[in-house]
């Protein structure tokens, strides 16, 4: 089993910046061979990737937020962090922590994070 927690949401003017965290439990997760992914969910829109980071630590971002958000893994403590810049009020959403491990997707509860004025 895998858990993962995420944290840091908040309600933050356009231009503002924030940073989520995501933290990851389970007696059978090597934490540091997952690539680990942050997806995000606007109201009536489809869930969608944002960011996500390979057991090197190699990353790839959406086109929306390249040059923006910056995603970093710090495996000794079984954590991801999304550094979120030039925030806009498009990047509200629900943003949820995920990793695979086979064939089974594991999900956070998802944080909130609004952007308005």
């Amino acid at each position: 089993q895998v858990q993962l927690v995420e944290s840091g949401g908040d309600l933050v003017q356009p231009g503002g910046s924030l940073t989520l965290s995501c933290a990851a439990s389970g007696s059978i997760f090597t934490f540091s061979i997952y690539v680990m992914e942050w997806y995000r969910q606007a109201p009536g829109k489809q869930r969608e990737l944002v960011a996500a980071i390979s057991s090197s630590g190699s990353t790839n971002y959406a086109d929306s937020v390249k040059g923006r958000f910056t995603l970093s893994r710090d495996n000794a403590k079984k954590t991801v962090s999304l550094q979120m810049n030039s925030l806009k009020p498009e990047d509200t959403a629900v943003y949820y922590c995920k990793t695979s491990l086979g064939v089974r997707d594991y999900w956070g509860q998802g944080t909130q994070v609004t952007v308005s004025s």
